[in-house]
């Protein structure tokens, strides 16, 4: 039997493209210990640290995207400040509205601001300092980001933070006190799940800490 060579089309080795290999998302988030430490690094003494207190409390309690966090009035939390329920609904990402909860503590840094400001006509809750005074006074994403660093840098923390590690620190801590992974979705805002579950390789170091520590089979 004979075979006949056939002259068949195939495109070079080197021309071929393999698929990029995925790397899984790493996500950044502070210790508890570490983020008492920032959140007590402002000088309280003086108007501005009383304001980046309440910011950083504020983060860390509600878990707020930056853009979020910029965007609330002082008549967001007005209400609730009046009833001290600790909760307003914000209108997140993608004009999706979701409810978020302020600690006691972050309630009570933000009404110690807000004392300090006084009756003013500004409408945003977290203002700035500094630059010409006819202009809007509400502090940019940008600002809050210099602020959160500048202390992360002061307090010695081994992480040069940003408002998104107090959101990733938020999550983590939930997760890692048992909260469910879907209740942590409704606390950021995620609409997909699947957003949710960046966090869920951090918390399985700690449950196979835990399941090390305690359970019976693993004690010698």
């Amino acid at each position: 039997m004979r075979f006949h060579e056939k002259n068949i089309p195939s495109l070079p080795t080197e021309k071929i493209k393999l698929p990029k290999e995925t790397h899984e998302r790493k996500v950044k988030f502070l210790s508890l210990e570490d983020v008492e430490k920032l959140l007590a690094s402002p000088d309280t003494k003086h108007f501005a640290g009383v304001r980046d207190r309440a910011i950083l409390e504020t983060l860390f309690s509600t878990g707020l995207r930056v853009a979020e966090l910029v965007s609330l009035d002082t008549k967001h939390l007005a209400g609730a400040m009046r009833k001290d329920d600790f909760e307003i609904s914000i209108s997140g990402k993608g004009g999706h509205l979701r409810t978020v909860y302020f600690s006691e503590r972050a309630l009570s840094w933000i009404k110690k601001f807000l004392a300090l400001r006084g009756n003013d006509d500004e409408p945003a809750l977290f203002i700035r300092m500094k630059g010409p005074e006819s202009a809007d006074k509400r502090l940019t994403t940008r600002g809050v980001e210099f602020i959160v660093q500048k202390y992360a840098r002061e307090s010695g923390i081994p992480l040069l933070a940003t408002p998104h590690t107090l959101r990733h620190s938020f999550a983590t801590d939930l997760l890692n006190q048992g909260v469910d992974l879907r209740m942590v979705q409704e606390f950021l805002g995620h609409r997909n799940i699947a957003t949710t579950q960046i966090y869920t390789h951090v918390t399985s170091r700690r449950l196979k800490e835990i399941h090390r520590k305690f359970h019976g089979g693993g004690q010698r």
